[in-house]
C-alpha cells in the first residue's frame, strides 16, 4: 500500500510539473477579430457574442464597487450587441498594434474608450 501512494504521488507531482511548464494559449485580438467579423456563420457568432460576453460579466462579477472605481459605464437603453460587436471589429481592425494581444483585455479597454464612467 505504501508503494502506491509512493507512485501515486510521485506521478502527482510528474503531472504537476508536466502542466505548469505548459504554455497556456489565450485568443488573441486577431482571433477574436476574425471570428466576429460580419458576415459570420451561426457558430461563429455565438462563439463571438458568448465570449465577449462573459468578459464583461466577469468584469461586472469581479470588480469591487467599494475598492476599485468602475471604468465602464454602459448606459441605457443599450446599443445592441451586434452594434458593440461591429465596434469592436473596426477598433481592433484600426489598431493592428493590438492584433497579437490578449482578446480579453483588448476588449476591455475598447468597452472602457466606448462606454466611459462620468467624470466626478
Amino acid at each position: 500500500m505504501k508503494k502506491i501512494l509512493i507512485a501515486l504521488v510521485a506521478v502527482g507531482a510528474f503531472c504537476g510539473i508536466a502542466q505548469a511548464q505548459e504554455k497556456v494559449q489565450v485568443l488573441s485580438t486577431q482571433e477574436l477579430t476574425n471570428v466576429c467579423k460580419l458576415p459570420a456563420s451561426p457558430e461563429s457568432r455565438s462563439f463571438c457574442i458568448g465570449y465577449s460576453t462573459a468578459i464583461y460579466d466577469t468584469y461586472l462579477a469581479t470588480r469591487h464597487p467599494q475598492r476599485a472605481k468602475p471604468f465602464i459605464c454602459v448606459k441605457q437603453p443599450a446599443p445592441s450587441r451586434d452594434e458593440v460587436i461591429g465596434d469592436f471589429v473596426k477598433f481592433a481592425q484600426e489598431n493592428a498594434s493590438l492584433a497579437d494581444k490578449p482578446a480579453s483585455g483588448v476588449f476591455l479597454g475598447f468597452m472602457a474608450a466606448r462606454f466611459p464612467c462620468a467624470k466626478k
